[in-house]
Parts: structure tokens; C-alpha cells; sequence
């Protein structure tokens, strides 16, 4: 009996699951509850937020979690224990290789960092196709990671930064948010600011982060170049999904 296969196997059945529940509540949150939470009023709202948001943030903020170490523990068994992660199958942990793996899970402080201070949303647009860019180029070419390991990381490095958001910028943001309005007052704007940038931000990663995981097979897209147009790619998608949500008439 394969063993390494079973525990792969129960990996990725908890990974999908958990990464279902999480993604379809941040779908949830910006293509249908922001086009209905402006609807209610001050009374229906602080009869409403109070039961209904910690129950779906439970989920949210656990099925993060969930989907992060149980992907972080795929990344160790699939990619680097079987080296598939490299060109060549063979492990060749250069500094280059050290380096990247530090930035795909440090790097979200630097970014964190940067939006904290960006005010303008087009240049951090801009930015954020140019960084994944370079990124995936640092990849193959200075990391010496396959194609399967430079997408991959790209998406781990996505899904790191998309986690941190939930449980350090967007849940104690909620937090505070749920209670101002269970007392009946005005929550702080920052706060709410804060919240709905940082989940827009990771419904913007989660689009072309689909990609990368199932892009394993597809050979067509063996490139950083390709990859880095499907991120900008999915992102124009996303785009044209917030506008969409916009239109969704209730009955």
C-alpha cells in the first residue's frame, strides 16, 4: 500500500473542501452581500449583521485556514519531496531557490506594506500585474523551478497573502464592525475601508490563483510570459465580474 498516495490524496480532498468553503464565501461577500448590505436600514441591519456575519465569518476565516496549511503541507510532499518543483526533477537548492521560497511566503508583509500606503487602485493594479510578473520570470530563471513549481508558488504566494488578509486585516476589522452596529452605532469607516479593500483584494488573487493550481496541466501555458498573462487576465475578468454583480436585481 502507497501510503504517501493516501495522505497526498486526503490532502487534497481537505484542501479542495476547505478552499470551496472559503472562496464561496468571499464570493459571497463581494458579488452578492455588497450589492444587498446597502438595502437595509439602520434597525433591520443591527437585527441582521449580528447573527448573520460571524456565522458566515466562522466559516470564512477557518476555511482559510484549513486551505493554507493543508496547501502548504501539498507544497512540501508534492513539490519538494518528489522534486517536481525543479527543472529536472532533480533538487537544486541554490540560493536563488532559498530566496524565492523565503519572498513566496515573507513577501506578503511587503505587500501588506505597500497597500497600506497606496492610495491609488489603478497603480496598485498596475503593480501587482508587474510584481507577479517578476516574480514567476525570478522563478524559472533564477529559482530554477519546472513549470508546475513557479505556478505553483505564485499561487502559494497569492493564497499567503489572501489568508494573512483574512485573519489579520479583515476579521478584526469585522469584529469591530459587528459590535458598532449590534450597539446601534456607526461603525469606523477606516475599518470598513480596510475590510472591503483587503477582501476585493483576495477575490482578485482567487481568480487567476485557480488557475495556477490546475494549470499542472496545461502544457500550453509552460511560461512565465503565459502565466503572467493569465493573471492580468483574470483579473480583467474579475473586473467585469464586480461590474456584473452591480446589475443582479433582486425580485
Amino acid at each position: 500500500m502507497d501510503v504517501m498516495n493516501i495522505v497526498e490524496s486526503l490532502f487534497r480532498w481537505a484542501h479542495v473542501v476547505a478552499g470551496i468553503t472559503w472562496i464561496g464565501l468571499l464570493y459571497f461577500f463581494n458579488w452578492v452581500n455588497s450589492a444587498f448590505a446597502p438595502t437595509m436600514d439602520a434597525e433591520t441591519k443591527q437585527k441582521v449583521v449580528p447573527e448573520l456575519l460571524p456565522r458566515t465569518l466562522y466559516w470564512f476565516r477557518w476555511g482559510a485556514a484549513f486551505t493554507w496549511f493543508t496547501g502548504v503541507f501539498l507544497l512540501l510532499i508534492v513539490y519538494y519531496h518528489s522534486k517536481i518543483a525543479f527543472e529536472g526533477g532533480v533538487a537544486n537548492w541554490t540560493s536563488g531557490a532559498l530566496v524565492m521560497v523565503v519572498l513566496t511566503f515573507a513577501g506578503v508583509h511587503i505587500y501588506d506594506l505597500l497597500y497600506k500606503k497606496l492610495k491609488n487602485p489603478q497603480v496598485g493594479f498596475v503593480l501587482g500585474v508587474l510584481a507577479s510578473a517578476g516574480m514567476l520570470c525570478a522563478y524559472q530563471n533564477w529559482a530554477g523551478f519546472s513549470f508546475r513549481g513557479y505556478a505553483i508558488h505564485l499561487g502559494v504566494f497569492f493564497g499567503t497573502c489572501m489568508a494573512f488578509n483574512v485573519w489579520f486585516r479583515i476579521w478584526p476589522a469585522q469584529q469591530k464592525i459587528i459590535t458598532a452596529i449590534k450597539n446601534g452605532e456607526k461603525p469606523d469607516a477606516d475599518l470598513a475601508a480596510l475590510a472591503g479593500l483587503r477582501s476585493k483584494h483576495n477575490t482578485y488573487m482567487s481568480v487567476p490563483l485557480v488557475f495556477l493550481m490546475i494549470s499542472q496541466h496545461a502544457t500550453w501555458a509552460a511560461s512565465w510570459v503565459h502565466l503572467s498573462a493569465i493573471v492580468l487576465v483574470g483579473w480583467l475578468i474579475c473586473f467585469w465580474l464586480y461590474k456584473k454583480a452591480k446589475t443582479v436585481p433582486g425580485f
